[in-house]
């Protein structure tokens, strides 16, 4: 080897060096004047400084940093009111209240989902995640006991989750979906996870319809991901039967129920075509007629693709008879059939299920940045047609 490649080599190696002496060692750090700092007490973290995603690499490294024995943990999208900051003392005695065999360990809060305004998608987006952080997260805690942490702006037990892991899951791959993963954490640690509506934090949710279909994306990939994790295996083992058929429903469940009814499209229409070109179904038709068998008839001829939307939105329509009356449910459930409420849900299951069935039979989901700006714009067709090719558009060309 030349002097010169010695020397680069080496100088290399001393750069890479310092530079990941730099990057894991954390420093919080105090301002005492207008441009000077003062370093309060360090942190040298160990191995490699970039394990894992850099949202709960974050936060498992802010927790050393925090005082008192609750953390309250909000997203970037979401915001806080001072009104609703003023009850925050009667959510923390919830911690020293009995809510079954052990204490609580994570307190969730509901949220106010304000982005609905934007857009028909923004609006579709808003009332299915209030329908799910209030209704859904309501039955999940009380009676069924199976909710976990999905992304809130729940509080937690400090002094629980810091001797236990952190609050997040930070692994590259198979943690994706982080928040939950912190439920199931206290969950397999003897923890209690309660719901209560003392507060509530606004949160601002995907307005365009690539964001949206980003989002699905990483939700559906990182549920794949759970389905391979330890962590669902555990549960299901420990679990009761019911309160394992409660987590299965609200959790993996609810993806594989999604991917089985874009399946059975298929099978519905494959079956079709063969009774279509084998004579099969004009001689079942004609046996029909003959007998006066009405029933037979409507049933072969059921098309029941543009009810699969409907279905996904009853639990909103519950979500609005509980909080706005029965009279204004029917009102904005009629306005989203008029603004095609129904297509958007069918389009959005078919993007859960090409992302969850890839995750699991290829892995390698990642997190997808959606952004959650106020993107309403105008979109070429080749870069939805990029986007959308193999979830949507090549499966229309094989069912025609």
């Amino acid at each position: 080897m030349k002097l010169s490649e010695l020397l680069t080599s080496m100088l290399l190696r001393a750069l890479r060096m310092e530079s990941l002496a730099l990057s894991i060692t954390q420093s919080l750090l105090k301002l005492t004047s207008m441009e000077r700092t003062r370093e309060i007490y360090s942190v040298k973290l160990p191995g490699n400084p970039k394990l894992g995603e850099g949202k709960p690499e974050n936060q498992n490294h802010a927790v050393i940093f925090t005082r008192g024995n609750a953390v309250q943990t909000i997203d970037m999208n979401q915001d806080n009111y001072f009104e609703e900051a003023l009850k925050m003392r009667n959510l923390l005695e919830e911690f020293s209240q009995n809510h079954g065999k052990f204490r609580p360990s994570i307190l969730g809060v509901r949220e106010h989902v304000f982005t609905g305004s934007v857009s028909s998608l923004a609006s579709f987006m808003s009332n299915q995640e209030t329908s799910f952080v209030t209704l859904g997260q309501r039955v999940l805690s009380n009676p069924l006991k199976v909710r976990m942490h999905y992304g809130h702006p729940d509080v937690f037990d400090r002094i629980f989750h810091i001797t236990r892991g952190g609050i997040s899951k930070a692994s590259r791959i198979i943690n994706i979906s982080e928040d939950i993963f912190a439920g199931f954490n206290s969950t397999l640690r003897q923890g209690n996870i309660t719901h209560h509506e003392y507060i509530q934090v606004g949160k601002g949710r995907d307005v365009g319809l690539n964001q949206i279909a980003l989002f699905e994306g990483k939700v559906a990939g990182g549920n794949g991901e759970q389905v391979l994790s330890r962590d669902i295996y555990r549960l299901g083992q420990l679990f009761d039967f019911f309160r394992m058929l409660s987590f299965y429903v609200t959790t993996v469940g609810f993806y594989f129920c999604t991917m089985l009814t874009v399946l059975t499209v298929y099978i519905f229409l494959y079956g079709k075509t063969y009774l279509a070109l084998s004579g099969v179904g004009e001689s079942i038709q004609n046996r029909a007629d003959i007998q006066g068998n009405k029933a037979l008839s409507v049933a072969l001829n059921t098309q029941f693709l543009f009810q699969i939307g409907v279905f996904t939105a009853i639990p909103m329509i519950l979500g609005f008879i509980l909080e706005e009356g029965v009279l204004t449910a029917f009102v904005s459930f009629i306005t989203m059939q008029f603004q095609l409420c129904s297509v958007f849900f069918t389009f959005s299951l078919g993007t859960r299920t090409h992302y969850f069935g890839r995750t699991i039979l290829h892995g390698g989901a990642k997190y997808r940045a959606t952004g959650r700006g106020f993107v309403v714009r105008h979109i070429k067709f080749a870069e939805n047609y990029r986007l959308y090719s193999r979830s949507h558009f090549v499966k229309g060309y094989v069912v025609m």
